[in-house]
């Protein structure tokens, strides 16, 4: 059984003279996600409100479509960058807590026809939680964390299906949602602190954030096989 003060204890010594590189992976997929602009959106969205109304009638049917046009070139941009390397960040943290710090992982899912099947295992488990989320609110977060593991199991295996995918992943944090609800939540603290320096800290939290992270699927993926929930061929792992 895990623990949070274990799964951190583990997550910083990964760090450990590494933390750099780990800082790098993190950001890459903050910027590329959208996931380091949420503190900015919402001035951005006043802004945009105020210019409208502002804005002579002939010109605000024009500047609505340019809004429309923005949302939907970031949206294809994490569907199909963010999402592809998510899976690729969280096989650098993975392969980190083994103590293998290679960058490279990064484009994990964009080589050896890897990358369709992600991205279709990304957007399904997307709109999936989505459509949860809409329906019922409460049920809609308890299938996000029961789907949370998705992009690390797709960074053991690329080429699993949606189907079986979401089943492993629902299977893995089977009797643990809540206590991974309250491990994000122990991070609020250090979340808060670096919201203080204008937002920018939050970027040197996601290191440690996503290494505890990876930490727990270590943890649950070692849980899994010994119950033999998935094997080491299903998720492609080495027996040396």
């Amino acid at each position: 059984m895990w623990t949070r003060a274990d799964l951190k204890a583990r997550a910083k010594m990964t760090l450990k003279g590494h933390y750099w590189t780990a800082f790098v992976a993190s950001l890459v997929v903050a910027l590329v996600s959208g996931g380091g602009g949420s503190s900015s959106g919402g001035a951005a969205g006043s802004e945009f409100g105020s210019a409208a109304e502002t804005m002579p009638p002939e010109y605000a049917a024009g500047f609505a479509i340019g809004i429309i046009i923005a949302a939907a070139a970031g949206l294809a941009v994490a569907i199909f960058l963010g999402s592809v390397l998510e899976v690729g960040a969280r096989r650098y943290f993975t392969s980190a807590c083994c103590r293998h710090y290679d960058l490279g992982n990064l484009g994990f899912a964009f080589k050896q026809g890897r990358y369709g099947n992600v991205v279709k295992v990304q957007l399904i488990r997307g709109i999936k939680e989505f459509l949860w989320f809409l329906v019922f609110i409460i049920p809609g977060i308890i299938k996000g964390y029961a789907w949370c593991l998705v992009p690390y199991i797709l960074a053991d295996n690329p080429h699993l299906d949606h189907k079986r995918a979401l089943q492993l992943s629902d299977q893995m944090t089977m009797g643990h949602k809540f206590e991974i609800f309250v491990l994000e939540l122990s991070f609020i603290g250090w979340y808060l602190l670096g919201a203080l320096c204008c937002g920018v800290g939050v970027a040197f939290v996601n290191p440690y954030h996503d290494s505890t992270m990876a930490e727990l699927y270590m943890q649950l993926r070692h849980e899994a096989l010994q119950r033999g929930d998935t094997t080491m061929e299903e998720l492609c792992l080495s027996y040396n």
